[in-house]
C-alpha cells in the first residue's frame, strides 16, 4: 500500500501532520472551544425554513459575491462598516488562508507569538509562505516594546495577532495592536475568533479607519455556537477584499451556507444570549481549579488554559475514560478547558478534584 512518504509531496509539507483534535462519542467534550449550548428552536426553525427555501433554487449557483450576507455582517459588526468592506468563507480557516494565497506566498513570512493557534503555520506551509515563531513571555501577555521588537528583527511580510489568544485565552490589548501596525509594511492580521467572550476591550474593527493593511477575522464557530455550519469572516479595506476575490474559488459558498448565516445573523440577540453564561461557567471552571491549586492563566475567551499538573498526559486519559474531552496540546504542564454548561463545568471541576 502506498503512504504518504511514497509521494512527490513539496518539500515545506514533508513530515508534517495535518491539523486535528479527538472527536470521541463522549458525554462532556470541552476540547475544541464550541458553544456547547443549542440553538434556540425559534431560531433552528426559522434557519430551517431559510434552508428550504435555497433548496428550492439549488439546480442554481449560488451569488457569487453574496452580497446580502455580507451586508448583514457588515450590519452585526457596526461601526460604520458597509459590505464591500466584509469577507466570509467557509470557517475563518478559509479566510486566513485566502489572505495568505493573495498576500502571503514564497519569499513571504508569516509571524505570530506563540503558543497561539495552531493552524497558522499548518496555513503558512500549505501556501509556501515562510513562518516564523516568536515566543511569548512569561504568562503570555504581549506588549508592544516586545512586539515592536520582534517585527523589528524579523521583517515578516504579514502578521497575526490572536485576541484573545487561542490556546490561552491571553486578551489583545488595543495599544498592541496599534504599535504593531505602525512597526513594519505589511499586512496585519487580528484574528477575534473569540472576541464575543472579551466583555472589557473594543473590537479591532474601530481601528480599521485609516488604516488599509488591517485586517480583522472573525468566526461564527463560537459564540454564535454555529461551528457546524462553517462560516467565518473579515472586515478590512474594500482593496484588500478585492484582493481575496483574486484568490477564492468560484461559487466558494454554498446557497444553504449563505442562507443559514444570514438567519443566523438576523436573531444575533438571540443567538448570543448564553455568551454571559459561558463567561460565568468559565469564571466559575477558573476559581474552582485555582482553589485547588492548579494554575489558571486570564482568559478573555470561552476557555482556560490551566498550568500545575504533574502528568497532564495523565490527566487527559483519565478525564476521557471518565467520559470528559478536554485539550492537551503538548505545552507542558498546561491542559486547556472549554467553558462548556453549569452540568458540563460541574463534571469537570469534580473529576478533576477526585483525580487531582
Amino acid at each position: 500500500m502506498t503512504s504518504l512518504s511514497d509521494l512527490p509531496l513539496r518539500a515545506n509539507l514533508v513530515g508534517k501532520s495535518p491539523y486535528g483534535a479527538p472527536q470521541d462519542p463522549v458525554a462532556v467534550s470541552l476540547n475544541v472551544n464550541e458553544n456547547t449550548h443549542p440553538i434556540p428552536d425559534e431560531v433552528a426553525a426559522d434557519i430551517t425554513a431559510a434552508l428550504e427555501r435555497a433548496v428550492r433554487t439549488a439546480n442554481r449557483y449560488p451569488d457569487r459575491d453574496f452580497v446580502e450576507l455580507r451586508s448583514a455582517l457588515a450590519g452585526y459588526l457596526g461601526h460604520g462598516l458597509s459590505s464591500d468592506q466584509l469577507w466570509a468563507a467557509n470557517g475563518s480557516n478559509e479566510v486566513l488562508q485566502q489572505v495568505l494565497q493573495a498576500f502571503g506566498g514564497p519569499g513571504r513570512t508569516l509571524l505570530s507569538f506563540t503558543p497561539t493557534y495552531s493552524m497558522y503555520p499548518l496555513l503558512a506551509d500549505g501556501t509556501d509562505t515562510g513562518w516564523i515563531d516568536v515566543p511569548r513571555p512569561e504568562g503570555y501577555r504581549l506588549t508592544p516594546e516586545a512586539v515592536v521588537a520582534a517585527l523589528a528583527e524579523h521583517r515578516p511580510s504579514l502578521v497575526v495577532l490572536c485576541g484573545p489568544n487561542n490556546p490561552t485565552g491571553t486578551p489583545l490589548d488595543r495599544e498592541v495592536i496599534l504599535a504593531a501596525y505602525d512597526a513594519f509594511d505589511g499586512m496585519l492580521i487580528v484574528d477575534e475568533a473569540y472576541f464575543e467572550f472579551d466583555d472589557e476591550r473594543e473590537s479591532a474593527v474601530t481601528l480599521l479607519e485609516g488604516r488599509p493593511r488591517l485586517m480583522v477575522s472573525r468566526t461564527m464557530s463560537k459564540a454564535f455556537a454555529f461551528a457546524g455550519v462553517r462560516l467565518g469572516y473579515l472586515a478590512a479595506d474594500p482593496a484588500v477584499i478585492d484582493a481575496l476575490r483574486l484568490v477564492r474559488l468560484p461559487y466558494h459558498l454554498s446557497a444553504l451556507t449563505q442562507a443559514a448565516a444570514t438567519t443566523a445573523i438576523k436573531h444575533s440577540a438571540t443567538m448570543l444570549a448564553t455568551v454571559a453564561d459561558i463567561r460565568n461557567e468559565r469564571d466559575r471552571l477558573g476559581a474552582a481549579l485555582t482553589a485547588l491549586g492548579y494554575r489558571v492563566h486570564d482568559s478573555g475567551a470561552n476557555f482556560v488554559l490551566v498550568g500545575g499538573f504533574a502528568d497532564p498526559d495523565g490527566m487527559f486519559e483519565a478525564l476521557r475514560a471518565r467520559g470528559i474531552l478536554i485539550r492537551n496540546l503538548g505545552i507542558d504542564g498546561h491542559l486547556r478547558i472549554t467553558a462548556g454548561t453549569e452540568a458540563e463545568t460541574s463534571a469537570v471541576i469534580q473529576a478533576i478534584t477526585e483525580l487531582g
